[in-house]
């Protein structure tokens, strides 16, 4: 296994890892300041402010909150709804997304979700098989008064039918690596 980094002065978050038999590309979720200081801008949260409020607030409130959570089921289920809410906000954060070109073979589409500090928890994997790949393009969309661009895979099914799917579409990434592909 081989990694470079083939933009590392405009987006060190890209980098092509080279394994046998096939090529990985990924777009990490962080990028560096614009202000040319050089700081890393994480976009996945590890901890917040809030992180470390919530324990004392729910130590103080919990005596005065317990008595009537306990009789209420409206209010356990919102307490539980609050709970399930910030524990899914801090563990389905998009880690790093990535194509994995095979070359004879097709090309797979990865999105890797977690929480910054472990492994990640959940992984999405879409197939499109070379004979379904129309094109791989690197096409713009509009987001406000934004142009953001975005890998895409164009497939044709067997109907005819021609679908896109995004390959980046969380990782707000600007690059131009046709040579690579």
């Amino acid at each position: 296994m081989r990694q470079t980094r083939p933009l590392p002065d405009t987006h060190p978050e890209f980098s092509v890892i080279e394994w046998p038999g096939f090529r990985e590309y990924r777009v990490e979720n962080w990028r560096l300041a614009r202000d040319g200081s050089g700081r890393v801008i994480r976009n996945a949260i590890a901890w917040t402010w809030l992180d470390p409020c919530l324990p004392p607030l729910v130590a103080f409130f919990w005596p005065k909150v317990s008595p009537m959570i306990s009789q209420s089921v409206l209010a356990s289920l919102l307490v539980s709804i609050v709970i399930i809410t910030f524990m899914w906000s801090r563990c389905n954060q998009v880690l790093y997304e990535c194509v994995l070109v095979f070359p004879t073979l097709g090309i797979q589409l990865e999105t890797h979700r977690g929480h910054p500090f472990f492994e990640p928890f959940f992984v999405s994997r879409r197939f499109i098989h070379a004979s379904t790949l129309q094109d791989f393009v690197i096409h713009e969309g509009l987001r406000r008064w934004n142009v953001r661009y975005f890998l895409a895979a164009i497939k044709r099914s067997d109907h005819g039918a021609i679908s896109i799917h995004v390959a980046f579409e969380v990782c707000r990434v600007i690059f131009y690596v046709g040579s690579y592909f």
